[in-house]
Formats: C-alpha cells, sequence, structure tokens
C-alpha cells in the first residue's frame, strides 16, 4: 500500500556533509600572539532563557570571573549582571509570571546543586532546597509557576529520581521513587491537562531510553515507547494541544533522527504503537529534536553532519522544511524550556566557530534577521585571527575511518619540522565539532598543529560507532588515537619527533594510556582530571558514572583481566617522556587520586613529572584564574618538551 503523502514528506532531508577543503596552511598577514589572559578572557556563555514577554533573555556567563546570571535585551546591548557569587551557577528558567528565575548552583564545583530563585528585578537570591550532600538539577517550571519539577539524587546514590518543589508550601516531595539503579528519570515538560509530566527513563549505559508519563499525583508511570534490544527514545516536548510527543530515537535506522509520536499511544496496546511513529528526519548523520512553536505548527530540529552543526524549522501539517541559515560552525538550539520566543515570532540560537566564541542569537522564526545578542570575544581579540579546523579523515589500525578536525596555524611552512598536539574528547560518548575551542585556539596561536579525532565511541556518527569501544575502552579509541599522530605525520607539516598527546576527562586517559601503551610515539603528554586505575575509579567515583562504567566495561571480577590491561596506572613503567598531570580536588568524576597514583609510582622510579592540584576545583575550570594558571605552566611545559610553535604572524 503506498505511504501517506505526509509521511513521504517528512522522510525527505536537508543536511548535506561539509565539502573538503585541501590540507593547506592559510595566509594572513599580520597574525597577533596572544597571551593566555586574552584568549581565555574570552567570555563563555551557558544556559539561557527568554523572558516570558520576550523583551530578555537570561543567561550563564564568566564574564565577571565567575559563571552567574545575567539579563541582557533580546535586541541585544550591554548585559546586566543579576546574580553575584563566587560560586557557579548554571540552568537558568524564568518562572511563567516573569518575577523569579530558578536556577541551580554547587560549592566549589563538587556537583551537589541546590536550586535557587533569583528576583529579575532587584536581584535577590533564595536558596530552596539547602541540600550540601544531595543534589537537585535542571527546574522546571509548571504553567501555573507554583511547581518546579527537578532531577534529585543524593550523593551516593547511583541514579536520578524525579521530585518536585512547590514554591507555596516552600517544600519539595519525591515524585518518583524506587526506579532501578541502572535506570534514571529526568523530567521533560508538563503536559497540558495538568495530570502528568513527560519525562525521560535512561539506561546508565546511554545506550537505552523511553518516553514516559509520571503522574503528577501518585507517580505511577507510563512508558509511550515499550521495546526489546537496545533503543534510545529520547522526548525533547510536547505539543501546545498535548497532542503529539517530539523524540530522538535511533531506532529508524541506527542514526539518531527526529520524531512525532501521539499521546494516546499510552492507551494503545503494546505492540501497536511503533506504527503511530511519523519519522521527521531519515538522516545517515544524526539528527535531534528541538521544541515546538507555541502555536505549534512549528518545530525545531538540529542535524550534526560530520562535526558542523545546523538547524532546521519543520511544520508537519505542510511537510515544509527550512534550513536556518545562521553561519557555518556548530549552531544549535538554546533556551530552557524552548528556543521560540513566547510569541513564537523568533528564535533563540547558539552559534560556535572559530569567530563566535559560542555567542547567543536571536533571529525570526524564518532564520532571517539574525542578530548575536552576547559578544563573547574580548577588546584587541582579532576574530579573524582564530583558525577554521580542517576536517580530515584517516584510517586506523583496523581500517576503520576516524574523523578528525585538522587545525594548522596561519602561514605555516610546510617544511616537516612544526610540533603538534593530539588532543582526543571527554566523554567518550562525545564528540568535537566545528566551533569554538579556547584551549586549542590558544595552542594553533602559539605555532602548534592541533588534532582532535573523533576516536571511535564518539555520538555523531550512528550507534555502531559509538558502540564501538563498548567493553574495549582504552582498546580500538586508543589506536584511533595513536592512528592521529601517524596521520600527522604524513601532512608534511609535521615532525614525528614532536608529536604530544593532550586531553581532558576521558581524554585524559586516553592520554594516559596513549604514553604507557605507545610510548614511542609521544614526545610529551598532559593528562588533565584524568582516571588511570579501573578497579580505583569505580570504587571512588560518583555511583552514577560507576553505573555507566560497569555498562561498558563489565564486572570487576569477571573482566579482571580486560580491566587491568586497560588501567595505565599498571604501566607507568613504560612512559618515556615528560607527563604533566592536572587535577580538581572537588572531582566527582575522576577524583584527584587518580592522578596522584601516577605521581606517585613515577616517584618511586625516580623519574619527575609535572603535577597540578587545585584545591577549589572539581571536573574541569569553574574559576577563571585557575584556568589561566593551569593553562600558562602546560604552555610552558610545551615549550620546553616541544620547542616553540611555528608561523604566526606573516613576516
Amino acid at each position: 500500500m503506498p505511504l501517506p503523502l505526509w509521511t513521504l514528506l517528512v522522510t525527505t532531508t536537508g543536511a548535506a556533509a561539509p565539502a573538503a577543503r585541501p590540507i593547506e596552511s592559510r595566509s594572513r598577514p599580520e597574525v597577533q600572539r596572544y597571551s593566555i589572559e586574552q584568549l581565555f578572557a574570552t567570555r563563555a556563555i551557558g544556559g539561557a532563557d527568554w523572558s516570558p514577554d520576550g523583551a530578555r533573555v537570561a543567561f550563564v556567563s564568566n564574564i565577571s570571573g565567575r559563571n552567574n546570571l545575567w539579563l541582557v535585551s533580546a535586541r541585544g546591548g550591554w548585559p546586566t549582571q543579576l546574580t553575584v557569587s563566587d560560586e557557579r551557577q548554571g540552568s537558568p528558567a524564568w518562572s511563567p509570571d516573569g518575577r523569579r528565575i530558578a536556577f541551580m548552583s554547587d560549592h566549589e564545583a563538587d556537583e551537589q546543586w541546590d536550586l535557587f530563585v533569583a528576583d529579575p528585578r532587584s536581584g535577590e537570591v533564595w536558596n530552596l532546597t539547602k541540600t550540601d550532600t544531595i543534589s537537585e538539577e535542571g527546574p522546571l517550571w509548571s504553567p501555573d509557576g507554583r511547581l518546579l519539577a527537578h532531577a534529585v539524587k543524593p550523593q551516593h546514590a547511583p541514579n536520578y529520581e524525579i521530585a518536585l518543589y512547590d514554591l507555596e508550601t516552600r517544600a519539595s516531595r519525591p515524585l518518583t521513587r524506587g526506579t532501578p539503579a541502572d535506570w534514571s528519570l529526568t523530567p521533560v515538560a508538563f503536559v497540558p491537562g495538568g495530570r502528568w509530566l513527560l519525562a525521560a527513563r535512561t539506561h546508565a549505559s546511554d545506550k537505552d531510553a523511553d518516553a514516559v508519563l509520571v503522574d503528577l499525583e501518585s507517580g505511577e508511570l507510563r512508558v509511550l515507547t515499550p521495546h526489546r534490544g537496545e533503543q534510545r527514545w529520547v522526548p525533547s516536548d510536547v505539543s501546545p494541544d498535548g497532542a503529539r510527543v517530539l523524540l530522538t530515537s535511533n531506532a529508524r535506522n541506527g542514526f539518531d533522527n527526529v520524531a512525532l509520536l501521539p499521546l494516546d499511544t499510552a492507551e494503545r496496546p503494546r505492540e501497536t504503537w511503533a506504527s503511530t511513529v511519523c519519522w521527521v528526519t531519515e538522516e545517515r548523520w544524526e539528527a535531534s529534536a528541538g521544541t515546538f512553536s507555541p502555536d505549534g505548527r512549528t518545530l525545531l530540529y538540529h542535524v550534526n553532519a560530520d562535526g558542523e552543526g545546523e538547524l532546521f524549522a519543520f511544520e508537519p501539517a505542510s511537510g515544509r522544511r527550512q534550513r536556518l541559515a545562521l553561519g557555518g560552525g556548530w549552531c544549535e538550539p538554546a533556551g530552557a524550556r524552548t528556543s521560540f520566543s513566547p510569541d513564537g515570532a523568533r528564535l533563540l540560537c547558539r552559534r560556535s566557530a572559530a569567530d563566535s566564541p559560542g555567542d547567543l542569537l536571536v533571529c525570526a522564526r524564518d532564520g532571517s534577521g539574525v542578530t548575536p545578542i552576547t559578544q563573547s570575544f574580548v577588546g584587541g581579540v582579532d576574530p579573524g585571527d582564530m583558525v577554521e579546523p580542517i576536517l580530515v579523515h584517516y584510517p586506523s589500525r583496523d581500517r576503520m575511518q576516524i574523523s578528525a578536525f585538522l587545525y594548522l596555524p596561519w602561514n605555516l611552512k610546510k617544511d616537516g619540522a612544526n610540533a603538534a598536539l593530539v588532543w582526543p574528547h571527554g566523554g567518550p560518548t562525545a564528540q568535537s565539532v566545528n566551533g569554538f575551542n579556547r584551549a586549542v585556539q590558544f595552542f594553533v596561536n602559539q605555532g602548534y598543529v592541533v588534532l582532535c579525532p573523533n576516536y571511535r565511541g564518539s555520538t555523531g556518527y550512528g550507534t555502531g560507532f559509538k558502540d564501538a569501544n563498548r567493553f574495549d575502552m582504552g582498546g580500538g579509541d586508543l589506536a584511533d588515537v595513536v592512528a592521529g599522530a601517524e596521520f600527522l605525520k604524513g601532512t608534511g607539516y609535521v615532525d614525528a619527533r614532536k608529536i604530544a598527546v593532550g586531553g581532558g576527562s576521558y581524554g585524559g586517559y586516553l592520554t594516559m594510556a596513549a604514553v604507557t601503551k605507545a610510548p614511542d610515539a609521544w614526545a610529551a603528554g598532559v593528562a588533565m582530571f584524568p582516571f588511570v586505575n579501573w578497579f580505583t575509579e569505580v570504587e571512588h567515583e560518583d555511583p552514577l558514572l560507576r553505573q555507566y562504567d560497569l555498562a561498558t566495561m563489565g564486572d570487576p571480577k569477571k573482566n579482571e583481566a580486560l580491566w587491568r590491561d586497560r588501567s595505565p596506572i599498571f604501566f607507568v613503567d613504560r612512559i618515556r617522556c615528560p607527563l604533566m598531570l592536572v587535577a580538581g580536588a572537588h572531582d566527582p568524576r575522576c577524583p584527584p587520586d587518580e592522578a596522584r597514583q601516577v605521581r606517585d609510582a613515577l616517584a618511586k622510579r625516580g623519574v619527575p613529572c609535572e603535577y597540578l592540584l587545585y584545591d577549589d576545583e572539581g571536573h574541569g575550570f569553574a574559576r577563571r584564574e585557575n584556568l589561566f594558571d593551569a593553562y600558562r605552566k602546560i604552555a610552558a611545559f610545551l615549550a620546553r618538551t616541544l620547542g616553540p610553535g611555528g608561523a604566526a604572524a606573516k613576516e
């Protein structure tokens, strides 16, 4: 039987692979060399949300040196600081009546978040939850402004449940209880009608997920997407009429795609719900669902095409689809509940690229009239001096093709004499994209070639690629990183004796694996916030992450030989290059003892390494002065071990 016309329309997609560029350093006269203070003072822009009248946007930024809340006109202009705190803040969400802004904040980056509200007129702030050992995250307002739904996790719990904070009674109550330890629940949207909350139920492995309805009185769960095997059905919004759920799922073809599901599927027989799914996209890249417009006539979605981020507006009734022309790089939706302005006429988006450090944009619903409303570069930094990466692909040890972004400094001589860095991302379920990266731009500005590989296990390339390092962490993905060094040698720009490896979190783990398992490939290593010992990592890390590690590396007793083989700490005697370690004292993800184990093991062997511990940091840097200090020392370390970088300014 022929498919309905609407189904045919929604499976037509518009994303294209980025065009290839030759591997050549470009010429630019008078490129400036920037200090760490100049480039790392480039402002970071975090979460954002529309005011209910559409006149202003609340957002998080470190303009003051801390991630605090700021307000800016939706037409742009200089922002006003709303909150002043030494602690970082995130996830601003404006109340429906405009009188309060909810947000979350932790203490010295310990990830034990409390919920707060701020008065946008006076700046007065109240801590709602005041729980030192319970994390409350992702505040979501009910339509009447009385309730804040949020995810909640005690410090030693393995998963998230959902709770409701009542602004009238000033009390919080659990909504869900007893969720299995390897599953978590997070709120997504209040369903029109007042009975249900739409939520996501996600497995610790991040390879299985469902859309669920939660009864706001009883906490009863109704699963909208029951299925067998591992499939991800992740809800992002419910239509204003309460009729449909917008989802992201990999069930169609093994790649994330956007789908619509009738909400009455909860009343249908278990075997028939899948036949009601309407697919908005059928990408061989990865598409992710955004939100509905206030009138429900348009929805927004995002396509990740080999690290290039594009936004599309789609009208389900007509099948009309439009790519929003926001500029190159990594463009994505912004907004706590929705990207659409309250009147539906405008969109709030974010663009990250060599010439845009994640700035917020406001544009018309069709993508026209783009207006930047934040300006993140500081005075004296010319955006034109930043380097746009080249998308490259190279074969790994087993011939698997690896995608990577290659950064070549301006005016670099192709004489095989230049130093380089291989910089794997964290995660591992993450991706290096064509966005602004302060550290990478700093290294490139100093004259170093930088390669950012998307090793197997990365997101963005389908389920098969993301699962390719399952039960093989530190195996095939490490081979992909090492193959990156081989690729650099073949560019004609790089001296094989001057290649360093570095990264943070899982990238720090891969750095340690690289210098222990492929010691001859590297002239130096910089491991930031790494873990190095699978056994001690799962013993001391946050219990939620422990569930992830067990789901992706198996049982430590049954797989003891594998766990030992993939723990760099047992192979530190093989390290031949200078090493720098960076750790945060409050890190719940990769506790500082992980880096300390390496330092102590090398000290016993009489081998020096540089070890930086920041007493007031967690996993990464929340305080700008620590960021400056660490990268000054990293830059000095690389200058000593690799020598100075190549040309940045044209003679």
